[in-house]
């Protein structure tokens, strides 16, 4: 034991918050291992808000497109088209993304290795120890399209197996996605979160597609309790589906989607599905050595799927929590993490938790729905609170507005416009 090389942090996962948190704990001079396992692409729509490029110090060319509306399509084949006034979405290709984080993590000191966790086991003095069996990097992973319809966490699990391997860790920070082994290993609770299983396939975009608007299909035919999306990706289009309903299938969904939207006939470059948590996490450590971030501890906007910038944040918040922990020495400080993200975002995951637990459920309240974002109030505040990641307060009266216009539909006394 006295040989097996000791860190002060073992970071599992390498996507948005593993790589973000491995940048800051080595900018701050810790002895980081960032692991990740190779080959893995998440299916994402791949939406970030121009505020992660500031708060998180990234360059604009990482974006493959910029979104200037979003289109929302009803069950009735009604669209609602809700320019933004000022700003716009952005979309990155999380192949190119994380890997960008990844170098930049460890340009500033982190050490990466390509393996998948196994197990956490403790030595003599207490201390983690942190077992993976190596993989390669770019060692395609068969669940992540095999298993799309089901998402079998066993299948997530496959990759090509080699030596394991054993390193000590004075704290873990487990980002290794919704099916995370560390959470279940570690985090009591972890194994009972709910998801939604997501699947997207990014094709090539036929001229007549629009390069500069996201299109989100709000119709059970492609989702009985999410949505559809395709979103702009430059040269290519995210198009996908998700679903909580186990064995909804997925790719015949996405087949149907793209055949409405006529892009049936574009060429396919590849295909992706995971899970997505519904809600974070009540806890995200173990009180002795072990924090969470991003998809691992549930931080995926409901409603919205959105999880970049949740994850982002997540990492450096899960970050903080460490570097206070391995000053102190005081356990207790890796609850700052969850503390921290719930009092920054806590409300807006409630409110869009409200928002997809009624209105997702029935072809009827989606049609209501969409036809409440044609109203300026609703448009107005939906992109003051996307772009600048919170509620907006510093406009009461159109709260009201929005709250009296919402009532008035649910009870029948008036009809959205």
């Amino acid at each position: 034991m006295s040989n097996m090389e000791t860190y002060d942090v073992v970071v599992v996962g390498g996507g948005p918050a593993g790589a973000t948190a491995a940048n800051d704990l080595a900018k701050a001079g810790r002895k980081v291992l960032l692991l990740e396992r190779g080959g893995r692409i998440k299916p994402c729509g791949g939406a970030i808000p121009p505020q992660a490029l500031k708060e998180f110090d990234l360059p604009e060319s990482l974006l493959a497109a910029r979104a200037r509306s979003a289109r929302m399509i009803a069950p009735s084949g009604r669209c609602i088209d809700m320019p933004i006034p000022i700003g716009y979405i952005g979309l990155v290709d999380r192949k190119d993304f994380d890997e960008w984080l990844r170098q930049r993590a460890a340009a500033s000191g982190a050490e990466r290795r390509a393996g998948n966790y196994l197990k956490v086991t403790r030595d003599a003095d207490g201390t983690a120890i942190v077992h993976y069996r190596e993989t390669g990097i770019g060692a395609a992973d068969k669940g992540d399209i095999a298993g799309a319809d089901g998402l079998n966490p066993a299948e997530l699990a496959t990759a090509h197996a080699g030596a394991e391997r054993q390193v000590r860790a004075r704290a873990i920070i487990g980002a290794d996605g919704a099916n995370s082994q560390v959470a279940k290993h570690c985090i009591p609770g972890a194994e009972k979160t709910r998801l939604v299983f997501a699947y997207h396939e990014i094709i090539k975009r036929p001229e007549h597609a629009d390069g500069e608007r996201c299109d989100v299909y709000y119709q059970g035919r492609f989702s009985p309790d999410f949505y559809g999306w395709i979103f702009p990706h430059g040269d290519t289009l995210s198009v996908g589906v998700g679903s909580e309903i186990k064995g909804f299938p997925l790719r015949a969904a996405t087949a149907d989607l793209r055949k409405v939207a006529g892009l049936d006939e574009a060429e396919t470059l590849r295909c992706e599905g995971a899970p997505l948590p519904l809600k974070p996490l009540a806890k995200w450590d173990n009180g002795r050595d072990v924090v969470l971030a991003g998809d691992a501890a549930g931080c995926v906007a409901p409603a919205s799927g959105e999880g970049i910038y949740y994850a982002l944040a997540g990492g450096r918040f899960a970050a903080e929590a460490v570097e206070a922990f391995l000053v102190t020495g005081n356990a207790s400080s890796l609850q700052l993490a969850h503390r921290r993200f719930m009092k920054a975002h806590g409300r807006v995951f409630w409110a869009l938790g409200l928002l997809q637990r009624f209105w997702y459920t029935s072809d009827a309240r989606r049609e209501k729905f969409v036809k409440l974002c044609a109203d300026p109030d609703i448009q107005d505040l939906t992109w003051e609170s996307y772009l600048h990641k919170r509620l907006v307060r510093r406009k009461p009266f159109a709260h009201v507005r929005v709250f009296l216009k919402d009532v008035a539909v649910l009870l029948g006394l008036a009809k959205a416009s």
